[in-house]
């Protein structure tokens, strides 16, 4: 991996959750890249335990942790292991988060006899499953920013960042419980900047837009490989004309990550779309 833009994290303390997936594991090398020790925090421990051991191999330092982001006690426990072997934190990257299929509707739009059909309307959305959607993000973001904080407190020249998305802007058709959730740490995000600005602890947010992840890809493509109707419809929304590398992200994470190049910069969220947000479809 090639980092672009020369980012000194030397002597940083890093934690970054959901780190087991593609983009956070890519964030979590990124991090050791540019100089950072870096806790590697996922529920999947052995996922964790794979990024752990490549940044280790290319001769970075990281530690994995088994982590659940809905469950403070356990955070705590995290937080002391992380104290004890790589240090206090200074750079936070909430990363976990999803969607679930209790909480995601079959079609766009509602039709009529669509309520007695086999299919799941707005009205058969499962109040579990979106509460699950809503706390693995929002509230999976709001308790490690609680515990990690904390060492940040005092400090000089710590970072929290969020991982939002394009549809915290404009809500997305079937997937509401993760649009307004996303919605909601782009909002978190400006609170906690303005919350934690005497401290001097900067708090900004990253808004990806399509990328192509084995997340998503269920509702990019078919079983045969071939794109989706809706991979269609966001390739005709994307100017670019394409979804987006996972290191096109890693340019957008290390500028505010530094604190020469981003010193004055803190609650907004900057969207990586291929200018998704800026075409109005005419």
């Amino acid at each position: 991996m090639k980092l672009p833009i020369n980012t000194d994290l030397s002597g940083k303390v890093a934690v970054v959750t959901g780190a087991g997936g593609v983009l956070c594991g890519m964030f979590a090398k990124a991090l050791a890249l540019a100089g950072a020790k870096v806790a590697v925090l996922d529920l999947n421990e052995e996922v964790a335990a794979e990024v752990a051991k490549a940044i280790t191999e290319e001769g970075g330092i990281a530690q994995a942790y088994k982590a659940n982001v809905l469950e403070k006690e356990n955070l705590e426990e995290v937080r002391r292991m992380i104290n004890q072997e790589l240090g206090s934190c200074d750079l936070l990257i909430n990363g976990a988060g999803g969607n679930n299929p209790k909480a995601t509707t079959t079609k766009e739009y509602y039709e009529t006899g669509d309520l007695e059909a086999d299919t799941i309307s707005f009205f058969d959305l499962d109040p579990a499953g979106v509460e699950f959607v809503f706390n693995l993000n929002f509230i999976g973001t709001l308790l490690p920013t609680q515990i990690f904080a904390k060492d940040m407190l005092g400090k000089a020249g710590c970072n929290i960042l969020n991982i939002s998305s394009m549809n915290a802007y404009t809500p997305l058709t079937k997937i509401p419980a993760y649009s307004g959730a996303k919605a909601a740490i782009s909002n978190f995000t400006q609170w906690l900047a303005v919350h934690f600005s005497k401290e001097g602890i900067r708090v900004n947010g990253i808004a990806p837009g399509f990328f192509s992840t084995k997340q998503n890809a269920k509702l990019l493509f078919n079983e045969d490989g071939t794109p989706t109707p809706r991979t269609g419809k966001i390739m005709a929304a994307t100017p670019l004309g394409r979804f987006g590398e996972s290191e096109e992200l890693l340019g957008t994470l290390l500028f505010l990550l530094n604190n020469e190049a981003a010193s004055f910069i803190t609650g907004i969220v900057i969207p990586v779309d291929g200018g998704f947000s800026a075409y109005s479809g005419v």
